[in-house]
């Protein structure tokens, strides 16, 4: 846009003509953003607020009265504040460039005067305190032209011709060469002790090796001996391994074919063996519960048929009676009497029968039922029944 101006990101953009800047200042200030200025009633310079660099070569003396040639390199910039930006637009903004060059005049001055309080060992052995002191005297005298120091690097210190500074090393130097000479003295003997004791080991080493190589040949020797002597009886004994070896691989194989036979052959012939037993012992088993039903079914089907029969004993036996020649004593106890002996025979010849066909007398019905104290079979005193 026409008349706007911004500046650059490390310039001070300094505007003059028409109202005064701040604190009376011949111009405004402006630092990191755009101004609309009127062309032909405005004037517009550009400060530089970027890093700058000046280097001195100063020619200083020594509290001793010893010239030394002092080179340091100062770091320094225009402030960021107005006030510094002002102090320096008003000194270097027509000739910047005067900025390193008065900077470099300050700083010389400052070196030697403190250089003058300072002795040659101090300068030398204390570059920090040297720099830190010269920062220190010339923060004001800068701050006036609106500068600001960011560092001071002393480069070097010569004292020309005069040797002073090699002179006072020079202690320090026969110091170290002689430490350095201790050191190679010591480094030389312990390489001949090394060597020394590099050349006895190997005289230790090749007089054992002679050694264990004496031995080894000796004990060969004897092994050879003892191989030519005891070659046949290594070889029995070898045949002698060799057999029994095979021995025991028979005895195994042995053992091995054995445990086959019985898992293949007598295994099964015991397993088989006993369940035939097992079938013939049930099979017995079963025959014998068979006959004992059959013979318990036998003999209830006998004592029914006796007991059946029982009153066509009684009738023969009362047939036999029809052309006997009875006399009956006492009237009508004589006749029951005569019924009742009937009856009884009959029964006497049940027991018979039964006891020839080997019927128990505890399973007989008709002795459990006839069988009591005034039974007809055992006729009383009291009546006599005669039969002819």
């Amino acid at each position: 846009m026409f008349g706007y101006r911004v500046p650059a990101p490390d310039q001070a953009m300094l505007i003059s003509g028409g109202r005064r800047g701040q604190g009376g200042a011949p111009f405004r200030v402006v630092t990191g953003h755009g101004k609309f200025v009127l062309p032909v009633f405005r004037k517009v310079r550009f400060l530089t607020l970027a890093m700058c660099e000046a280097e001195v070569a100063e020619t200083c003396v020594t509290r001793q009265g010893i010239s030394l040639t002092v080179r340091a390199v100062i770091a320094f910039k225009v402030g960021n504040d107005t006030e510094s930006v002002v102090n320096a637009g008003q000194r270097f903004l027509s000739d910047q460039d005067q900025m390193s060059v008065l900077t470099g005049r300050i700083f010389a001055g400052h070196l030697r005067s403190i250089i003058g309080s300072m002795t040659v060992e101090e300068i030398v052995t204390e570059r920090q305190k040297l720099a830190t002191e010269v920062l220190e005297t010339s923060k004001t005298e800068m701050a006036k032209i609106g500068l600001i120091v960011d560092s001071l690097q002393i480069q070097s210190i010569d004292d020309g011709d005069t040797g002073y500074i090699e002179a006072m090393s020079a202690p320090h130097k026969a110091a170290i060469q002689r430490q350095a000479q201790i050191a190679q003295a010591q480094a030389t003997q312990a390489a001949v002790e090394a060597q020394q004791e590099a050349a006895r080991n190997q005289a230790e080493y090749s007089r054992q090796t002679a050694v264990v190589q004496a031995e080894y040949s000796a004990e060969v020797d004897r092994a050879q001996a003892r191989a030519a002597q005891a070659g046949p009886l290594a070889q029995a004994h070898a045949q002698q391994e060799v057999l029994a070896a095979q021995t025991e691989l028979a005895e195994r194989r042995a053992q091995l074919r054995q445990q086959e036979l019985v898992a293949e052959v007598v295994k099964p012939a015991e397993a088989e063996a006993e369940r035939i037993k097992l079938l013939a012992t049930a099979e017995a088993q079963r025959m014998k519960i068979q006959a004992e039903a059959a013979a318990s079914y036998d003999r209830v089907a006998l004592d029914r048929m006796l007991i059946d029969q029982l009153p066509q004993i009684v009738k023969e036996a009362s047939a036999g009676l029809s052309n006997a020649n009875v006399n009956v004593l006492n009237g009508t106890d004589g006749l029951g009497e005569i019924a009742a002996g009937l009856v009884g025979q009959g029964l006497t010849i049940l027991d018979s029968v039964r006891r020839n066909l080997g019927t128990p007398d505890n399973q007989s019905p008709a002795k459990s039922s006839t069988s009591t104290p005034n039974s007809p079979a055992n006729p009383t005193p009291s009546g006599r029944v005669e039969i002819e």
